[in-house]
Formats: C-alpha cells, sequence, structure tokens
C-alpha cells in the first residue's frame, strides 16, 4: 500500500469517474486504474462498484477513503515539518472566502500578503459557508475566512475581527428620524436580506429572533448581493442591514441613509477557519497577521454584541 494508490483512490471517490480523476492527477488512466486494482488485490476487497454509474464507494470503500484521508493529510505534514524547520513560507495556499466578506476584505490584505510572501501561490475562491466546510473537510481548501462562530468540531477557528451591523434606510422610512438604533427597532418582515445560503442572512434573522418574537413569514424581497439590496432600498422597498467595512466606500449621499446602533451594537465575528489537521499552520499564521494588522485601523468598535450566523429553526 502507498500513499500514491490512497491518493488515487481519493481522486476516484471525488469525481465518480476513473478518466477525471486520472486527469486531476496528471497520469494516464490505465495507470491510475491498475494502482487501485493493486491496492483492492493486496486488500482483498472492492473499494468502488464499477458496476454503477456513476462509479459508487462500497461500505467498506467508504470506510477506507474515511482513513485514505487521514493518512494523506499526515503525510502531507512532513513537509510542512520541514518548511517549518527552513523557515519557508511558501507553496500553493488554496483559500475561500464568502461573498459578504470577498469584495472588502481582499483588497485590503491581498497586495500587501503578496508583497511580504512572494513565495506563496494564492488560490482565492468565494464560497458560501457550507461550500467552505465541505472543501475544508475534503482537503480542497487549505484555510477560509467565514462569519464564525461555527460550533464544527472538525474546523478550527481564529477570530480576525468584529465586524458591526449597519442600517441603511430608505428616506421617509419611519426610522429615519433616529440618530442612533436599538436592536428592538427592527422587524424582520421589513428588512430586505440576502438570499438563502449567505450566513448574514442567517445572521440577521437569528439578531430578529433574539430579542421580538417572530413569525416565519415570507419575507419581503431577497436578493444575491448588498449592492442590490442598497438599490431596492433606495426604491423604497425597505430597509437593510450592512456589514461594516461596506459603507466605507459609499457616497456621502448613500451615508446619509445609515444608521448605527447604540453600544453594545450587533456584529459578526469573522476568522481565519482550518481543518484540525492544521495542516500549512506557518502560511495560516502569516495570513492572520497581516490581516489582523490592517483590519485593526478599519474597525475601531469595542463594545459589540456577536451574532452567531448558525440557523437556530
Amino acid at each position: 500500500m502507498t500513499i500514491t494508490q490512497l491518493y488515487y483512490v481519493l481522486a476516484v471517490a471525488e469525481h465518480q469517474n476513473f478518466t477525471k480523476a486520472a486527469e486531476k492527477c496528471f497520469v494516464t488512466q490505465p495507470t491510475l486504474s491498475m494502482q487501485i486494482q493493486k491496492l483492492e488485490d493486496q486488500l482483498d476487497i472492492l473499494i468502488f462498484d464499477r458496476s454503477k454509474k456513476p462509479i459508487e464507494l462500497t461500505e467498506v470503500g467508504k470506510k477506507i477513503v474515511t482513513q485514505a484521508k487521514n493518512i494523506v493529510n499526515e503525510s502531507n505534514r512532513i513537509q510542512d515539518i520541514v518548511d517549518q524547520q527552513k523557515g519557508f513560507i511558501g507553496g500553493e495556499f488554496k483559500l475561500g472566502i464568502i461573498p459578504t466578506v470577498m469584495p472588502t476584505l481582499l483588497p485590503m490584505f491581498l497586495k500587501a500578503f503578496i508583497k511580504k510572501h512572494p513565495q506563496i501561490k494564492l488560490k482565492i475562491e468565494e464560497l458560501t459557508t457550507e461550500q467552505i466546510i465541505n472543501k475544508l473537510n475534503d482537503g480542497h481548501l487549505d484555510a477560509a475566512i467565514a462569519a464564525t462562530p461555527l460550533e464544527n468540531e472538525t474546523i478550527k477557528e481564529r477570530v480576525l475581527y468584529f465586524e458591526p451591523f449597519v442600517a441603511y434606510l430608505p428616506e421617509g422610512h419611519h426610522l429615519s428620524s433616529k440618530t442612533e438604533l436599538e436592536i428592538n427597532d427592527l422587524e424582520i418582515n421589513n428588512i430586505l436580506l440576502l438570499e438563502d445560503g449567505h450566513c448574514f442572512r442567517d445572521g440577521i434573522i437569528n439578531l430578529c429572533k433574539a430579542f421580538k418574537s417572530h413569525k416565519d413569514e415570507t419575507f419581503q424581497l431577497e436578493s444575491g448581493s448588498i449592492e442590490t439590496l442598497i438599490k431596492l432600498s433606495n426604491e423604497g422597498l425597505g430597509m437593510t442591514l450592512l456589514p461594516y467595512l461596506h459603507t466605507q466606500d459609499l457616497s456621502e449621499k448613500a451615508k446619509k441613509n445609515l444608521r448605527y446602533f447604540k453600544e453594545p451594537c450587533p456584529a459578526r465575528e469573522v476568522s481565519l477557519i482550518y481543518h484540525k489537521s492544521g495542516l500549512k499552520m506557518q502560511i495560516i499564521e502569516a495570513m492572520q497577521t497581516i490581516i489582523s494588522g490592517i483590519i485593526r485601523g478599519a474597525i475601531t468598535y469595542q463594545n459589540v454584541k456577536i451574532i452567531s450566523p448558525l440557523s437556530k429553526k
């Protein structure tokens, strides 16, 4: 049994196709098939049910894949140990970022990070929290930036910053006369929300549920982007809540529609998250250092109340 054979097994388990798995592993399909067949013969079991379309794992195959992930991760740790001993911070690093953080945080730290660590080859994907967790567990991401706490036993979290919620009110809204808002002012059925699947949306729903009774009614409007929510609000279709960093690039006219909350203001916790196996920790620590240093001057709120993105349905 070899690490390479296990790597091939994981590739077929992921793609459910020998040809696609071979392309992923940069080998010919006969080579990959032969190595998996050799492993099956050695173990005297079938890992894959080749009669199914697409190919499926057998029951024992599922257990083997779970263990193979652990073994491959641990083998990768050897290179991490060597890199840390040499003080080397480089190589490929796959990072996921949730959609409501990507457009504001990424431009703030990316240039500084690349300049400080030119030997790191960053691959960045915009993903939902659910997609991020799945990819971290499957080994397809090294780390991610997401709203926390996630309360997931396979995921480690390092808090980067706390980002307050800011209300955006259309002209003539009944709350416009207030200079500061309280959480009790919020009415969930009068708030424009992101589409289902966004953790920022779940955080807003949980915020409203926590402070007043709420009936599960159909929301007035939902959208896929914060920019669209602002446009809908400008049309008088309701208020919305924005992450603090999204308010910084608004026009002076648009900023007049903002209302901040009295402290402790509602906020989300944004963290650098990674699998508990803890691979590439030297890069994770380097990223945390740079982001924390940059964000410190951008968000100065001290007294905040963290709203969990977890759905409490």
